[in-house]
């Protein structure tokens, strides 16, 4: 029996093996045009445009820095903490539960490959997964309240009500694909500069 195909065309022309990813076949144009067209909340969010995974990765990076202080790898960890949506999407908590453990394999070989691209070590380490993941259920709270139609005692109950002074000034942006992706890679950009230095 032919095997199906488990590869996807990349518009930067490289063929990526979802199967078995390696970090040759990872550009980061392909990463910010696919994060910028990838909706958060499955799109049920208000406003003129989707809110972005590329939009969602950059308020990440700008909350881990209110955490604490944080070294440029890890801010560009940061950034690419759901990279892998730029391939599988962003699926919904429940239905990641609903499809089971074959979607953390797959979203874990994803990561290890874009880490190893980019020269992060090919596994998070566990103290900064675990800021990072404050970091994602501080910037959901904010895109529950301010688009996604959550009252904040409703956001609070699922992703725990963050500090104010970690939150002051802070909010979601919307902005065509267009504009997402050039944001996306120019932080990136930013922090490989600030990682040469």
């Amino acid at each position: 029996m032919k095997q199906p195909r488990a590869w996807q065309r990349m518009l930067s022309g490289r063929r990526l093996d979802l199967l078995d990813p390696t970090p040759m076949d990872i550009e980061i144009e392909d990463i910010a045009h696919g994060l910028a067209f990838v909706a958060r909340w499955n799109g049920q969010t208000q406003g003129d445009w989707p809110y972005s995974v590329a939009e969602h990765s950059l308020l990440v990076v700008d909350i881990l820095d209110r955490l604490g202080p944080a070294k440029p790898a890890e801010r560009l960890a940061a950034l690419l903490h759901d990279a892998p949506e730029y391939v599988i999407g962003d699926m919904i908590s429940p239905v990641k539960a609903a499809v089971g453990p074959g979607y953390g394999a797959l979203d874990d070989r994803l990561q290890t490959a874009i880490n190893l691209r980019f020269g992060l070590p090919a596994a998070t380490p566990v103290r900064l997964k675990q800021r990072i993941k404050k970091a994602d259920k501080i910037s959901a709270w904010l895109e529950a309240v301010q688009i996604a139609g959550f009252s904040e005692a409703e956001a609070s109950r699922f992703f725990g009500r963050p500090a104010p002074a970690v939150i002051d000034g802070l909010s979601v942006t919307l902005r065509p694909p267009a504009e997402a992706r050039a944001a996306y890679l120019a932080r990136h950009a930013t922090l490989l500069e600030a990682l040469d230095a």
